[in-house]
Parts: structure tokens; sequence; C-alpha cells
């Protein structure tokens, strides 16, 4: 389990296969809430803590890879 306090806002959130899928806005519970700016459609999309591989140097890598965790993710 990944501890969601050590996720910073403005951190680059990285797909499995290195492909940048967005940007933090901030932490809201168990989910990470993207700026509208990393997306495409100008909505805040959000990503699971289940699919948080680890935390390292800042930057939040996930375990699966970008064009998996992009359909997973929630829009708002």
């Amino acid at each position: 389990m990944v501890d969601m306090s050590q996720i910073k806002e403005h951190a680059d959130v990285i797909g499995a296969d290195g492909v940048h899928i967005g940007t933090v806005d901030h932490v809201q519970g168990n989910r990470i809430k993207l700026t509208k700016k990393s997306s495409t459609d100008n909505h805040h999309h959000f990503i699971t803590s289940d699919l948080i591989a680890e935390i390292e140097d800042g930057t939040v890598r996930l375990s699966a890879n970008s064009d998996v965790a992009v359909t997973m993710e929630q829009s708002k």
C-alpha cells in the first residue's frame, strides 16, 4: 500500500511504460486528482491508489501502462 501523503501537488504521473499520464492537482481520499491542463478534454480525471506502484523521487509511477490507466481514469 502506498502512503498517499507522499504525493505532492504538480508531481508527474507516469505509466508503467514510461509515458506521462498527467500532473497531480491534489490527493482526494484514495484517488489522485489530475490537473485539467494535463487532460485532453480540459476536465479533471482521477487515478485510484490501486494503480500506484510506487512514488520515486516525487514522481508517481503506476502499475498499469498509460493506455490502460487512462481508460481507468474517472472523470468528474
